[in-house]
């Protein structure tokens, strides 16, 4: 993860826009990323990580996460990127797990088309 990235997480936890756990979560979600191969970034991954921070948090603090209507646009884009799928399913368990937070099918999905692009960038060396 670049400075400019871990800057974002630190500016989100320190404004108080998201709780501490969902922070370290996600940390740990990119820090995973990066371990495997992917190029953790700003400019890769940054969309990623804000939208997962607001997702869970607005999940732990009660608010309504709405379904969208392009469902079933972002799920016939994403069949050609199983491994993407997989990995957002195996993060929001991660999250239902360790945070309580159940993300909806639709916010797997745009998790998903988050990976699918993070993965289609060159790898670091």
């Amino acid at each position: 993860m670049d400075d400019q990235l871990a800057l974002r997480i630190q500016l989100f936890r320190e404004g108080g826009q998201v709780r501490p756990e969902v922070a370290d979560f996600v940390t740990a979600e990119l820090t995973a990323l990066a371990a495997a191969g992917s190029t953790v970034t700003e400019d890769s991954a940054g969309m990623l990580t804000s939208h997962l921070m607001m997702a869970l948090t607005r999940l732990l603090d009660g608010e309504p996460i709405e379904q969208f209507l392009t469902d079933e646009q972002v799920a016939a884009e994403l069949a050609g990127h199983p491994d993407a799928v997989a990995r957002a399913h195996r993060v929001a368990d991660r999250a239902r797990e360790e945070l309580g937070a159940q993300l909806p099918d639709s916010e797997i999905n745009f998790l998903a088309m988050h990976l699918a692009v993070l993965a289609s960038q060159p790898t670091r060396h």
